[in-house]
């Protein structure tokens, strides 16, 4: 773990001088972790951070504060924040298999449950983002990572259960996910299984439904898990 400064010195534009949100720095600071421009077990120096941004300490903190809830930070008493690290292969392997008793299941239930207004907004939030990210980066992967989160949060509400949504709500999994990969055609194949999950819900079929969502997250597992195989 290193207790090196941050250096964001070139890695980032300087915030605009207007009323700056807490959403714009926690955006920024968020796309360098995930970009890892700041590396896992990097110490975030709040004065640092302050100089670097031209901004008061008020946003960052309340950005760091928003990360940590997030798991991308972690804040050590006397210490301050330091970015954490990123999902191992036995988290991933833990995060998939919760997923897979959880996610078949709320689609199943969805596809039973779900009034028209319902269907309608599953198939708005399909249809709400069909761009193809251009580059890896975070910030062209950006939007497609928050249609992943809403899509899925959208199916677990839908299958009535809130202690279920909140459960899955609480891995931030999209983020810590896109967190390890993006590129390589992961967007367009993960909206074309959103799409099959989508038409077998609208069908109240609860058997398609599930059997669709099982497909979609199993391909994202063998999507994602060559990855440790890389590393090992």
């Amino acid at each position: 773990m290193t207790d090196a400064h941050v250096g964001l010195a070139g890695q980032l534009a300087r915030l605009p001088q207007r009323q700056v949100l807490s959403d714009d720095v926690y955006e920024t600071v968020k796309g360098l972790i995930m970009d890892s421009v700041v590396e896992p077990g990097t110490r975030l120096n709040i004065d640092a951070l302050t100089r670097e941004l031209g901004i008061s300490q008020t946003p960052i903190r309340e950005s760091l504060a928003r990360l940590e809830s997030d798991g991308l930070v972690i804040k050590e008493p006397l210490r301050g924040y330091r970015v954490s690290s990123r999902l191992t292969r036995d988290e991933f392997d833990d995060l998939f298999e919760y997923r897979l008793h959880i996610e078949p299941w709320a689609a199943g239930r969805a596809a039973e449950r779900a009034g028209d207004d319902d269907l309608a907004r599953l198939k708005a939030e399909m249809l709400s983002y069909t761009d193809v990210p251009d580059r890896p980066s975070y910030e062209s992967y950006r939007a497609m990572a928050a249609h992943d989160q809403r899509f899925h949060d959208l199916v677990l509400e839908l299958s009535g259960n809130e202690t279920a949504r909140l459960s899955f709500q609480r891995t931030h999994c999209h983020l810590h996910l896109f967190r390890l990969y993006y590129g390589g055609g992961i967007a367009t194949k993960a909206l074309r299984e959103h799409k099959a999950v989508v038409t077998a819900v609208r069908k109240g079929n609860a058997e398609e439904a599930a059997a669709a969502m099982r497909s979609h997250i199993e391909a994202s597992r063998g999507r994602l898990r060559p990855i440790f195989d890389k590393e090992s």
